[in-house]
């Protein structure tokens, strides 16, 4: 059965207090590792808060992780195979986009595959994140149009193009259109 929006949703908060402790950060390391507010990070914890993407890569990327790592379940022994209904799905709440974890978990791979269904209009801004050096991403477009503006660069995509990029610079998601836009993000975790 495939994993729903809000199974992901619910399991968000204790992922982060389990990654947060094998990790050994207090709540103000990792709020200084981050640059996410110890009081943010203590709602999400206790699940009164949803976090952005943003925010959440912020998060992840203290921990020294990829998002698709954040959701992977530690516990599932290692597949080559990644089947669609067992594909974890998170919904940002802010922008109502849809990612979707493709990677097979488990593996010893640095690569993490994600789709994405980004709605008509939205946008999401990652800052820059010097942490986040040692990766990179393709980002590759299925359907519609997006902009992404890299290194003060607008990059307009168009089903097929591809862009690639170093993480660890700031840079812009963005729907122009009133349609939504599918792509998909590989993402290298260079470690």
């Amino acid at each position: 059965m495939e994993t729903t929006v809000h199974d992901i949703d619910a399991a968000i908060s204790e992922r982060l207090k389990k990654l947060r402790a094998k990790a050994g950060f207090t709540l103000d390391e990792l709020s200084s590792r981050s640059g996410v507010s110890r009081a943010m990070i203590s709602r999400i914890e206790r699940g009164e808060a949803n976090p952005t993407a943003a925010l959440l890569a912020r998060l992840s990327e203290a921990l020294g992780l990829s998002l698709s790592a954040f959701f992977a379940d530690e516990d599932k022994q290692g597949s080559p195979l990644s089947r669609r209904a067992d594909q974890k799905l998170w919904r940002d709440l802010h922008t109502r986009y849809l990612r979707r974890s493709v990677s097979p978990p488990g593996t010893p791979s640095r690569v993490d595959i994600v789709e994405v269904e980004f709605p008509a209009g939205a946008r999401v801004s990652f800052p820059p994140r010097e942490e986040s050096r040692v990766m990179t991403q393709h980002v590759w477009l299925f359907e519609g149009v997006l902009e992404m503006v890299f290194e003060d660069v607008t990059y307009t995509l168009h089903p097929g193009d591809c862009l690639y990029m170093d993480l660890g610079a700031a840079f812009d998601f963005h729907n122009p259109s009133d349609k939504p836009a599918r792509y998909a993000v590989i993402l290298d975790r260079g470690r």
